[in-house]
This record gives structure tokens, sequence and C-alpha cells, in this order.
């Protein structure tokens, strides 16, 4: 059995990280930090994991955690992570990192950014993006796991395919996100209280989002040269899901029949993406819960532009379903163990 340690386990991720482990064949917890609920069990914050009653939270003790575990989930804050994810992955430990902080490769946008600087540069250069699709094959050899954001996931594998069969105009392209509230974290604060998002629907952090240069980052991979994006989030009423509707000109000419092909061939051996019949579109209820990627599309020929909507829950594919996809493959497990989830319902 894989021994695994979550760092951060009070949050929403933590939880759902939970959620999912505590069906997965391969792996115990042998513990889970958290500094606000030291000393409380598990099922004090969340009773529905009864699974965990006698799991109890302790400060994050790097020396003395150290030897716990063979894989360490981290789902710290931005920043917070750093030192710690350089502490295990120098002793020898496998490391999967949810925050931002070994996500962006030049660590000067990292800190224009994030505002923070980057002090550990050299684990850096070691991470991978745990994009299964993109990046499957390092994934597998690798010790230390960047896990991707939320929107950057719904948005690069929209337009993955696309991309690589060079069929838009990569100058063109415009990403219009919205997220329920559990992508803010569980915290305390007016701006996510009910009062505030129930009935209300917003942009926020329109052109300064810190996604950003994560989307860009893995564009520019994908087509071989510099992308910019115009990318705007929105804050829905609603718990859980992200809706990405995505336009970008067509750079050639093509059918619908092809694009679709297109789709459907880059992701025919992907466990967790489903390529929707032409014409019909994603609705974050049938992948709630779930670690799936529902994408749909649409070629308007009147403005000669390719509109792709994606939908994930972005708790599951979003955070910690990728994550122990990407385990899974770090591990040598069946990449979809623990994960055959279907969605909640309603």
């Amino acid at each position: 059995m894989l021994k695994v340690f979550i760092c951060g386990g009070s949050g929403y991720a933590g939880c759902e990280l939970l959620r999912i482990l505590s069906n997965h064949p391969e792996v115990v917890i042998t513990g889970v930090s958290s500094e606000k609920s030291a000393g409380k069990s598990v099922t004090d914050l969340f009773p529905g994991l009864y699974k965990y009653s006698k799991l109890i939270y302790e400060p994050l003790k790097k020396e003395q955690i150290l030897n716990k575990a063979d894989l360490f989930f981290l789902a710290l804050p931005h920043a917070e992570s750093q030192e710690a994810v350089d502490f295990f992955y120098i002793n020898g430990k496998k490391v999967i990192d949810f925050s931002a902080d070994y996500r962006i490769k030049d660590s000067k946008a990292y800190e224009e950014w994030y505002k923070t600087p980057h002090k550990f540069t050299d684990t850096l250069k070691k991470a991978i993006y745990g994009m299964p699709e993109i990046y499957r094959a390092k994934i597998k050899k690798a010790s230390l796991i960047a896990n991707p954001g939320c929107y950057p996931t719904g948005a690069i594998l929209g337009l993955l395919p696309s991309i690589k069969a060079k069929i838009i105009d990569t100058s063109s392209i415009v990403i219009d996100s919205k997220s329920g509230t559990s992508g803010a974290g569980r915290k305390s604060d007016v701006a996510f209280s009910f009062c505030e998002v129930n009935e209300g629907f917003k942009a926020y952090a329109v052109g300064t989002h810190r996604h950003t240069p994560e989307i860009e980052q893995e564009l520019s991979y994908l087509s071989g040269r510099k992308i910019t994006v115009n990318f705007t989030p929105h804050l829905l009423p609603l718990d859980r899901g992200i809706l990405t509707t995505i336009y970008c000109k067509i750079s050639k000419k093509i059918t619908p029949d092809e694009i679709t092909g297109i789709y459907k061939k880059t992701y025919a051996k992907e466990p967790f993406i489903r390529v929707l019949k032409y014409g019909q579109y994603p609705n974050i209820k049938n992948v709630r819960g779930t670690n799936f990627c529902e994408i749909g599309l649409k070629l308007n020929e009147r403005t000669n532009t390719l509109i792709i909507v994606t939908a994930i829950d972005n708790l599951v594919k979003g955070a910690s379903g990728q994550a122990v996809h990407n385990m899974n493959l770090m591990m040598g497990f069946e990449e979809e163990t623990g994960l055959k989830t279907l969605p909640l319902i309603p």
C-alpha cells in the first residue's frame, strides 16, 4: 500500500481528496495536517467523511512527518507551499503540489503575478506540470508534480486539439470562464458569503487573474510560439463547477465534421475527456463530482469563429481528481483507479 500524507487537509480540495482516496484500493492515508484545526478529527470538520473519524489533524511539522508517508499531497495556499515542497522533494519523497508555486516555470513571471519571489528555483526546474493529456510520459517518471489550476484545466483542454492541428489563429483567443464559489477556497470572506453570492453573477480579476500566465505558458508550449490570451473569470452562485467558453478565429477552411473529428481523434484514448456530438454543449451538472472534462464545439461560419465550451468540476478534474490521476501515473497504478465515479445528482 502507498502511504500518503495530506498537508492542508481542511480546505475544500483537501476534503475532496479525502473523499476520492476513501475508495482507492492502493492507498492508505497516514496523516493529515491543518494549522487551524490541529487536534480535531476529520469528522469534526466534515461529518460525512465518517471513514476518517480517527484521523486527527496535526500541525505541519515537516521533520516529524517526513517518514510517515511515501507521497505527500500539498493543498496549501500559494507561497506557503514553496518551502514544504522543496523539503519533501529533496528528502526523496514524491510530491504533488496543488498551489501555483511550481506551475510557472519562469520565476520572474511567478513573482510578477503572485507578488512574492520564488526561493527554490532549482526545485522549480524539476517540477512537471501535471496535465496527463499533455505530459503523461513525463508524469510517469516524475517525483514532483505541479497540479494544474482549475481555470487552466478547462481552458487548455478545450484548446489543445485546435492548437496542435493548427486550425485557429492563436492571436485571437478569448477565454470566458464561470466558476462556483468553492474555487475561492474554504475561508471566511464577506465577498463569498451566501447573501453576497446568492442571486448574483459577476466578473472579477478582469485582465489580471493569476491563472493567466499558466494558461499562456501551456498554450505557448503546445503551439511552439508565444501566445497571449484574453481571460475573464466570473463567479457563479453555486458550490462547484466551471463552464468555460472559448472564442478563436479559424485560420483555414474547415467543416464542423472535420473539427469534431480532430477533437475525437486527439482524445480517443483519454479516459477522462468526453467530446460531445457536434452542436451538443456541456453542463456542469453532468460532471459534478467526477474527473471528467466535457467538450462541446460550434463553428460560427458567419463570423469564422470556433466556439469551444468545456465543463469540469473545479474540485475534482480542476484539483483533487487530477492529482489522484497524477498519483496513479507516478506509482504505476491503473489510471482510473479511485476515479470511476458518476456525477453527483442532483
